[in-house]
């Protein structure tokens, strides 16, 4: 069989769980179509040359380690936690609920006496981070007990443990729960990372940098809109000047050839208040529209 008749594939691990949905819509936006049954851990996908695995995240690194996954979307946290031997390729700065990192966070009781990682010294820490959580006590000399958490962490200080290391983006759980954040052990935003010889495989390691090329440009479109507008020839040298937002813009000619076409891309943020000066700048048929990519 010759090779351009084999049919090559690339072996993704997504992350089950609370990222799930959040990396679903991502990979939309990136261009794959991903859906499941809800008794599946088999994602399907609109692209042959993409096998899906759903897998939580706190093993992904080890299957992509052992090379039962080509790549995958993991913590930084859970690479060092399991201090997997694999290739970084991109940080892929996406999280659950807000842009912002996943923080791992030391939490006790409201009316705990701990307010320092000193006051932990023969101590109960329950969490699922225990590697780290027990390199970074030894890194400040405090020795402790450290035990896994299967789940429900937040509910076992104080009765079953003195404190918590747990997972948070807003620390909304944690108040709930009646517990306050004494120090943040660790911030970690997801990685695609790449088995090393899958890596050094020439076909996989192209498919590998398309998926991170395109991840990285939905990313970087979450935070923009495209605005078209109808500028007068005259006004559009003061209407640039003004508005610096409106840096390397695209300028086209229209069928009258007192008027151009302007067209960018900008933070949507500032829309709001860059769309009325537009306007009073002699802007007309002013548009604002979505993006799913941007490729710098």
């Amino acid at each position: 069989m010759s090779e351009k008749t084999v049919k090559r594939a690339l072996r993704l691990g997504l992350p089950k769980g609370s990222l799930q949905e959040s990396t679903f819509a991502l990979m939309a936006k990136a261009g794959w179509k991903v859906s499941m049954s809800s008794r599946s851990y088999v994602p399907r996908t609109d692209d042959a040359e993409l096998e899906l695995r759903l897998i939580r995240a706190q093993e992904i690194s080890r299957y992509v380690e052992h090379g039962f996954l080509d790549a995958g979307l993991t913590g930084a946290d859970w690479i060092a936690e399991n201090d997997s031997d694999v290739f970084v390729v991109s940080e892929i700065a996406y999280s659950k609920q807000t842009s912002n990192p996943a923080r791992w966070v030391l939490a006790v009781p409201n009316d705990s006496p701990v307010h320092s990682v000193k006051d932990l010294q023969g101590k109960r820490i329950a969490t699922e981070l225990v590697e780290m959580t027990r390199r970074w006590l030894k890194n400040n000399g405090v020795t402790a007990d450290v035990e896994f958490s299967w789940g429900a962490t937040e509910v076992k200080a104080p009765e079953l443990v003195d404190a918590i290391v747990e997972l948070t983006e807003t620390g909304s759980s944690l108040k709930a729960n009646n517990l306050r954040i004494v120090e943040t052990i660790v911030t970690s935003y997801p990685q695609l990372i790449a088995n090393r010889k899958s890596w050094a495989d020439k076909w996989k390691r192209k498919k590998i940098e398309t998926v991170a090329l395109l991840l990285r440009g939905a990313l970087a479109a979450e935070e923009k809109v495209g605005l078209k507008m109808n500028v007068p020839r005259a006004r559009l040298a003061s209407l640039l000047q003004d508005l610096p937002a409106l840096r390397n813009p695209t300028i086209s000619a229209l069928s009258r050839e007192d008027w151009v076409a302007v067209e960018t891309i900008i933070d949507e943020k500032i829309v709001r208040e860059i769309i009325p000066q537009l306007k009073d700048a002699g802007a007309e048929g002013i548009i604002e529209y979505p993006l799913n990519k941007v490729i710098y």
